[in-house]
């Protein structure tokens, strides 16, 4: 049983260890991912992510970027880009509030197994019920909470119109910045795309920075 004093801790060092464990299981795979999937399965693959329970695992952040990548260098093409997966981001977790309002409780009691993880359900319902509506768009940038988050929303009955407003913020901010970050390094740094594994470590870095800044204000806080 989680205590509330170290909960701010524990959580950060759960989920750098996850965002790690799933951006270096997945770097070397990623370029030839977005090539094979294409646009339909980008759009597949952010929906499943964003709202299907099975998605936790998929590499988000990285697909993102590396698909901005791909854009700048003219294999895809940035707004057809966009265009395509923030709706498919929207409704991936209008899919996922969906599952929460009619599964409910019964996901808490449900087995856990290699493609349900009720723990990350726990763990994403202490977040929500610390950070409230916001975590809609907090979590965007958190990988695996971002796929709980909606279920969770769902769950706890959050009024739809707020979600959606929620949703559809961090939606567009999330795809947004990952897409634009991988597109403008292209165009800035040439050659950036044969070394599409360190622009990934560095988006993990960014990503983690803030739960660092706050993880470092806790404890030293805690000690003045």
């Amino acid at each position: 049983m989680l205590h509330c004093t170290s909960l701010p801790i524990s959580l950060f060092l759960w989920l750098t260890l996850e965002f790690l464990k799933e951006i270096f299981a997945q770097i070397y795979d990623v370029k030839s991912l977005v090539m094979w999937a294409g646009y339909i399965g980008l759009v597949a693959i952010v929906f499943a992510e964003t709202g299907l329970l099975i998605g936790f695992f998929l590499p988000g952040d990285s697909l993102l970027v590396t698909a901005g990548l791909f854009a700048a260098t003219g294999e895809l093409n940035i707004f057809y880009l966009n265009l395509l997966l923030i709706p498919a981001a929207i409704l991936g977790n209008m899919a996922g509030y969906y599952i929460g309002r009619k599964a409910g409780p019964r996901l808490f009691n449900r087995e856990q197994s290699l493609l349900f993880r009720k723990d990350y359900i726990i763990k994403t319902k202490v977040f929500y019920e610390k950070h409230g509506a916001s975590t809609m768009i907090i979590t965007r940038f958190m990988p695996i909470l971002r796929t709980f988050a909606p279920v969770v929303g769902g769950i706890g009955g959050m009024d739809y119109k707020k979600f959606t407003f929620y949703n559809i913020i961090g939606a567009v901010a999330w795809i947004l910045s990952m897409t634009l970050i991988g597109f403008y390094l292209a165009r800035l740094i040439p050659g950036v795309d044969k070394h599409i594994e360190k622009v990934i470590i560095a988006v993990v870095f960014i990503s983690l920075l803030p739960g660092i800044i706050k993880y470092l204000k806790h404890k030293f806080g805690k000690k003045k």
